[in-house]
């Protein structure tokens, strides 16, 4: 089973508590806090798509601007050491650091995906 869902350019998680016997999950790539669920898939997709619904509607009615998940920007903590050295590793291969650390994790989500 997909443990992900899609719709109107959201994504979000599906997990089954098999305590509850339930389908919920949560929307990602957004701060705000928006979550659904089902008691089985059809029932976990409709809700998944009201949450989506009813958040843009908020938003129109409110005239706040919807986030839009995965701008294609974050910011990323990993130690003064290993920033020197990607930044000398980056420089060695003729690439910016954003040029270097896009290509690192290009190829680790196609290793993943294997």
């Amino acid at each position: 089973m997909n443990s992900n869902l899609s719709y109107k350019g959201y994504n979000g998680t599906v997990i089954f508590c098999e305590s509850e016997h339930v389908f919920h999950g949560k929307v990602i790539g957004i701060r705000s806090s928006l979550t659904y669920e089902g008691a089985d898939i059809d029932e976990l997709i409709a809700d998944f798509h009201d949450a989506i619904d009813d958040y843009l509607e908020s938003c129109a009615e409110n005239n706040w601007t919807p986030e839009k998940p995965f701008k294609g920007s974050f910011n990323v903590r990993i130690g003064a050491d290993l920033h020197r050295e990607a930044v000398r590793s980056a420089a060695t291969r003729d690439m910016n650091l954003n040029t270097f650390v896009t290509h690192a994790i290009q190829n680790a989500v196609m290793l993943s995906a294997e």
